[in-house]
């Protein structure tokens, strides 16, 4: 009887034994995975900020060269006006 007892708890041991082996071996893969998990999430946060920060340079450098736009047309106007002065200004000196 204490043979059959003992060859029980033996094979419970070594079954637990085992099943502990496993779980430590099911654990890291899990560690595993969730550390690639959240670097990835980590890679797809960085790509949207970084799309983000390009969205918001190309916005300004529009915003530039509108206002570039608008002072060339303006730097334009106002040495047509001053030419256009200057002309009436020397007509009158010769009269």
């Amino acid at each position: 009887m204490a043979s059959r007892a003992q060859g029980f708890k033996k094979a419970a041991v070594k079954a637990a034994k085992t099943a502990r082996k496993w779980a430590q071996t099911a654990a890291r893969e899990a560690d595993r995975l969730l550390a690639a998990a959240q670097k990835r999430a980590a890679t797809e946060q960085r790509q949207r900020q970084i799309k983000e920060a390009l969205r918001r340079t190309g916005k300004v450098l529009k915003a530039v060269g509108r206002a570039a736009i608008v002072a060339g047309i303006a730097a334009g106007i106002a040495s047509a006006r001053a030419e256009n002065r200057a002309r009436k200004h020397s007509k009158k000196g010769r009269g």
